[in-house]
C-alpha cells in the first residue's frame, strides 16, 4: 500500500477514534493498537499531524499516538522496532518545519522531538542543535517560537540524563552553544524591556515568552551543563546578570498594572530567575561561593526593608526567603570543625527570663560578644572554599542585620493575616489544617517563614536569643483585648518561642513562665482573646518535650479541660493537639491523669461528633487513641459513647478511606483496652475485619495493613473463638498468596487462631496446608522459619492429629535434615518439627520413614541412620536451650527399652 493510500485509511480511523460514540471508538482504537507495529505506520501519523488543514483533534490523536510509539518501538532493542531507514526519514520530517499553528500540539510535538534526541542526538542525529540554532534566528515570529519552544524541551531532556557518557556529551553541547544561548537571551529581554516601557503590549507579550523559554534553556545548561562552572567568565556573567534582570523587572512590575496581560508572564519569569540561583546553589555550592553575598543582599533587601515593598508578590517572598535558608544551612559552608577561643558565650550571658509574680528579669549581655566569637574563631580541617564562603556569611550577618531579620520575621511575618482570620471565623477546621511538614515550605509563605526564622535561629541564636526575649519581656502581662494589634504581636511573638523551643532550653524558665503568666493568659474568656488562648496551649505543646516539670502536669491538665470546652471551635482542636502531645510525651503519668480522664474522653468526644471534616475527625481520633493508649484497661468505664458512635462514623466515612484507617487505629487501641470485654463489640467489629482483610474489596488497598493489625488484637483479645470470627478466616488463602510484607502478622494471625481452639484447625487444616506448601517453593529463609513454626505450634496443640493435618510439607522437612540444610536457623526449625513428630506421634514418624525410605530407595534402617548422624552432627546449630532438650528427648526415644 503506498504512502497516499495508507493516509486516508489511517485518517479514516483516527476520525472514528475521536468520537464521543463508544460504538465507533472502541474498533478505532482496537485497529490502531494492530497498526501500531507496522512498518510506515508513524511515517503516515507525521504527514497527517503536520497537515494543517486536518481536524485539529484527529492531529491532536495522531501526535499522541505518535509520541507514545516513540516510548515502545524506537530503540533497537525494542520489539517490534522502527527500522533505521523509516527513523531517519521520521527524524528529517520532525525538524523540516517549525510552523504548527496551534500551541498544545505544538508543546507535543516539542515533547516528542525531545524523546527522540534522547534516544538519538547526537550520534544519530548530529544535524538537530545546529537546525534548532538556525531556526531561533528566523526573523518569523511563528518559527521563531516553535523552534524555540523545541530548543528548550530538547535541552531539558538532554540534561536530565544521568549516565557518565551522557553528562559527558551535554558538558560538550553548553559549553558549544552557551554564548548563543546566553545572547539570545540578552535579546528578547532587551526587547521585551523596550516594548513594555513605550506600551506596545503584543509585542511586549511576545518578547516576554521568548524571553521565558531562553531563560528555561540557560537555566538548564547553567546547572547542568558544567563541571565546574565557576571557572566559566561566561556561566558567572550570565549568574551576576541575574541579579541586574531581575532587579529591571521587578521595577517593571511596579510600573505595570494588575490588570496588564503581560502580568501573569512577567510573575513567572522573575521565579524563573530565583530558580536559577536555587538550582546553581543546590547543584554547584563552592561555585555558588562569589554569588553569596550578591545573593543575601538582594533578598535580604526586598524581604526584609523597604526596598520590597509593592513589588516584592508571595511567590517571590517565598524565593527569597528559600535562597536565604539553603545559604544559612548550607553544610559545605560550615567548617567542619570550629573552636571559639575565647570564652564562648556562655548561658550566663543570655538574657533569661525568670519568672517572679509576672514579670520577667532580662539580664544584661554584651551584644558585641557574638561576632567577636566568629572573629577570634580558630577553624580546622577545612577546605579553602568552605573557610572562605563561611567568612562571606559572617561578615554579612552581623549582629544588626541578624536582628532587624529577627525583628521583622516575628513582627511581620508571623502576624495572623486578614485572610487566616477570615477564614478563622468562616472556616474553623480549614483554619486548623495547616499547611506545614514535608515541602510546604517552598511554596507556601507561613511554612516558608517559620522554617527560616529556625534555621536561622539554630545557627545564630547566641545573637538571637537575646533579641527574642527582649520582645518576651515586652509583652508581660495581659494585653487589651481591644487593641488588636498588640494580640496579633503576641500570638507572633509566643509562635516564635514555641518555634525555637529547643534552642532557648538554657534561657527560658518555662515552668515560672507557665506559672505566672501563660496560666492566668488561658483563663482570659474573652472572644477577642481566642488567638492567645490558642496560640498560648500551642506554646506548652512545643515546650512539653523540652522543659516541663512534671509537677505541673496536673495544672496543665486542669486548663486542657477547661479550654476543651472553649467557646471557640479552633482552641479546642489546638487544644486537644497539645493534649496529644502531652499525653505522648515520655514523661507521662497515668496516676496524675486519671482523675481527669472521663471529663477529658467525654470532652473529646463532643469534639469528635462536632467536627464535619475529614482530616479533622481523623485528628481527633489519633488524640482518642493516644489517649486510650496510654491509660490502657482505665478507659474501660468511659468508651460507652464512643463505642456507640463509631458505627455511625464507619458508615458515613464509605468515601474516604484515610478516615476509616484511623477508625481501625481507634479500634486498635480500644480492643487493648477493653480486653476480653472487647467481645460485646463483634456485631460492628467483625464486619470492619472482614471487609479491610478481604482483597477481592477496593479500599483493601487502604485498609489492609491496619486491618491485619485489627484482627490479631482482636484473636488476642478474645476469651473464645466464636463461629463468626471463624468464618473470618477464609480471607487468609488469598493473603497469603499476595506474599506482601504483611505475612508476619499474619502467621501471627494464624498462631492465635491455632492456639485459641481446635475447631480452628478441624475447619482450615486443608486449606492452611496448600497454601503454605505453595508458600515454601518461593520465600525467603526467613519465611520459611516462619512458616514452620506455625506448623510446629500446630504440633504442640495437637499431637496426635497434627502430622496428618500437615502430612504433605513434612517430606521436604525431612529431605532438608538428610541433605544437610546448610542454613543454621532453618536446619534448627526443620529438627524441632521432625523432632515433635518422633517425640509425640512415634507411630507417625515410622510411617514418614517408610515413606521417605521407598522416595530414596534405602533401606529403613540406613535411612534412620543417615538421619541420626547428620541430627546428631548439626545439634550446634541448635541454640535455644528447649529445642536443645527438645532434640535430645526426640534422639533418646528411639533408644530400646524393656517396654518398648
Amino acid at each position: 500500500m503506498d504512502l497516499n493510500s495508507a493516509s486516508t485509511v489511517v485518517l479514516q480511523v483516527l476520525t472514528q477514534a475521536t468520537s464521543q460514540d463508544s460504538a465507533v471508538l472502541k474498533p478505532a482504537e482496537e485497529q490502531l493498537k494492530q497498526w501500531e507495529i507496522q512498518p510506515g505506520f508513524y511515517s503516515v501519523l507525521l504527514n497527517i499531524f503536520t497537515n494543517h488543514t486536518l481536524d485539529v483533534n484527529v492531529r491532536w490523536l495522531a501526535v499522541l499516538y505518535f509520541k507514545n510509539g516513540i516510548d515502545r518501538y524506537w530503540r533497537r532493542v525494542a520489539p517490534h522496532a522502527l527500522s533505521e531507514e523509516e527513523k531517519s526519514t521520521l527524524r528529517a520530517g520532525l525538524i523540516t518545519n517549525f510552523n504548527e499553528p496551534v500551541n498544545q500540539i505544538a508543546t507535543q510535538i516539542s515533547v516528542l522531538i525531545a524523546k527522540v534526541a534522547r534516544l538519538d542526538c547526537p550520534r544519530q542525529w548530529p544535524e538537530l542543535i545546529p537546525t534548532l540554532l538556525e531556526s531561533v534566528k528566523i526573523q518569523d515570529d511563528l518559527r521563531q517560537h516553535r523552534a524555540l519552544l523545541t530548543f528548550y524541551h530538547v535541552t531539558k531532556t538532554l540534561a536530565s540524563k544521568r549516565l557518565a557518557a551522557d553528562k559527558k556529551l551535554f558538558y560538550d553541547l553548553a559549553s558549544g552553544i552557551y554564548s548563543f544561548a546566553c545572547s539570545l537571551w540578552n535579546h528578547h529581554t532587551d526587547s521585551f524591556l523596550q516594548q513594555i516601557f513605550t506600551g506596545d503590549e503584543a509585542a511586549a507579550t511576545n518578547s516576554l515568552e521568548r524571553t521565558l523559554l531562553s531563560l528555561k534553556v540557560l537555566r538548564k545548561l547553567t546547572v547542568h551543563g558544567f563541571v565546574e562552572p565557576h571557572r566559566t567568565v561566561e556561566v558567572m556573567g550570565f549568574l551576576h546578570a541575574v541579579f541586574e534582570r531581575l532587579k529591571q523587572f521587578l521595577e517593571c512590575s511596579r510600573s505595570i498594572g494588575t490588570e496588564n496581560v503581560c502580568r501573569d508572564r512577567l510573575e513567572k519569569t522573575i521565579i524563573l530567575f530565583t530558580k536559577v540561583l536555587l538550582d546553581f546553589l543546590d547543584q554547584h555550592p563552592f561555585s555558588f561561593t562569589p554569588l553569596i553575598q550578591r545573593s543575601l543582599e538582594f533578598a535580604v533587601s526586598y524581604v526584609f526593608t523597604e526596598a520590597g515593598e509593592g513589588v516584592a508578590f508571595e511567590r517571590f517572598i517565598v524565593q527569597c526567603m528559600n535562597l536565604i535558608k539553603m545559604i544559612v544551612k548550607n553544610y559545605a559552608y560550615k567548617p567542619s570543625k570550629h573552636f571559639e577561643g575565647t570564652a564562648a558565650l556562655s548561658s550566663a550571658c543570655f538574657p533569661i527570663l525568670v519568672g517572679g509574680g509576672g514579670a520577667g528579669k532580662l539580664a544584661s549581655c554584651d551584644t558585641t560578644l557574638t561576632s567577636n566569637v566568629f572573629k577570634k574563631a580558630i577553624l580546622k580541617d577545612s577546605s579553602p572554599e568552605t573557610l572562605e564562603a563561611h567568612k562571606i556569611k559572617t561578615s554579612f550577618f552581623t549582629y544588626p542585620t541578624l536582628m532587624e531579620i529577627c525583628r521583622r520575621l516575628v513582627s511581620h511575618y508571623f502576624l495572623l493575616t486578614e485572610e487566616e482570620l477570615t477564614m478563622w471565623e468562616e472556616d474553623p477546621e480549614g483554619f486548623t489544617v495547616e499547611e506545614t511538614g514535608g515541602d510546604s515550605w517552598k511554596y507556601s509563605l507561613r511554612p516558608c517563614t517559620e522554617v527560616l526564622f529556625i534555621d536561622i535561629f539554630h545557627e545564630y541564636n547566641q545573637t538571637l536569643t537575646p533579641v527574642l526575649l527582649e520582645m518576651v519581656h515586652s509583652l508581660q502581662g495581659p494585653t487589651n483585648v481591644e487593641d488588636t494589634n498588640a494580640l496579633l504581636i503576641k500570638d507572633a511573638v509566643y509562635n516564635a518561642v514555641g518555634l525555637a523551643a529547643y534552642e532557648l532550653f538554657d534561657s527560658v524558665d518555662f515552668d515560672q513562665w507557665f506559672k505566672n503568666q501563660l496560666l492566668a493568659e488561658l483563663q482570659v474568656s474573652h472572644n477577642r482573646y481566642k488567638s492567645i488562648r490558642r496560640r498560648v496551649i500551642w506554646l506548652i505543646g512545643q515546650w512539653i518535650s523540652v522543659k516541663f516539670k512534671s509537677d505541673l502536669r496536673p495544672m496543665l491538665y486542669e486548663a486542657i479541660r477547661n479550654l476543651l470546652q472553649d467557646q471557640d471551635l479552633v482552641v479546642r482542636i489546638e487544644t486537644a493537639t497539645t493534649l496529644k502531645l502531652t499525653v505522648d510525651d515520655f514523661e507521662f503519668r497515668t496516676d496524675q491523669f486519671l482523675p481527669y480522664l472521663e471529663s477529658m474522653f467525654t470532652l473529646l468526644f463532643q469534639l469528635l461528633q462536632e467536627v464535619t471534616e475529614c482530616d479533622t475527625k481523623m485528628h481527633v481520633l489519633h488524640v482518642l487513641s493516644c489517649v486510650i493508649e496510654r491509660v490502657n484497661i482505665q478507659i474501660r468505664p468511659y468508651v460507652g459513647c464512643l463505642v456507640q458512635y463509631l458505627p455511625l462514623l464507619w458508615k458515613q466515612s464509605e468515601e474516604h478511606n484515610m478516615l476509616r484507617c484511623a477508625i481501625l487505629t481507634t479500634l486498635i487501641h480500644l480492643i487493648q483496652g477493653l480486653g476480653a470485654e472487647s467481645k460485646n463489640l463483634y456485631p460492628f467489629l467483625l464486619p470492619i475485619i472482614q471487609l479491610s482483610t478481604d482483597v477481592s474489596q477496593p479500599p483493601h488497598v487502604y485498609l489492609l495493613e491496619d486491618g491485619l493489625e485489627l484482627w490479631l488484637v482482636t484473636l488476642e483479645n478474645s476469651p473464645c473463638l466464636t463461629p463468626e470470627l471463624l468464618r473470618i478466616f477464609q480471607n487468609m488463602s488469598a493473603l497469603l498468596e499476595l506474599s506482601s510484607e504483611n505475612l508476619r502478622t499474619c502467621f501471627k494471625i494464624i498462631n492465635a487462631y491455632i492456639f485459641l481452639s481446635s475447631e480452628f484447625l478441624q475447619v482450615y487444616s486443608g486449606d492452611l496446608c496448600r497454601s503454605f506448601c505453595e508458600l515454601l517453593k518461593d520465600i525467603t529463609t526467613e519465611g520459611q522459619v516462619q512458616v514452620l513454626k506455625v506448623v510446629e505450634n500446630v504440633l504442640k496443640v495437637n499431637p496426635a492429629l497434627g502430622p496428618q493435618m500437615f502430612q504433605p510439607l513434612l517430606p521436604s522437612v525431612f529431605r532438608g535434615i538428610i541433605e544437610g540444610e546448610r542454613y543454621p536457623v532453618v536446619m534448627s526449625t526443620y529438627l524441632g518439627v521432625i523432632g515433635r513428630v518422633l517425640l509425640q506421634n512415634a507411630s507417625f514418624f515410622s510411617l514418614l520413614l517408610s515413606q521417605m525410605a521407598c522416595e530414596c530407595g534405602q533401606e529403613l534402617d540406613q535411612l534412620l541412620g543417615n538421619v541420626i548422624e547428620m541430627w546428631v552432627d548439626r545439634m550446634d546449630n541448635i541454640t535455644q536451650p528447649e529445642r536443645r532438650k527438645l532434640s535430645a528427648l526426640a534422639l533418646l526415644s528411639l533408644l530400646p527399652s524393656d517396654n518398648s
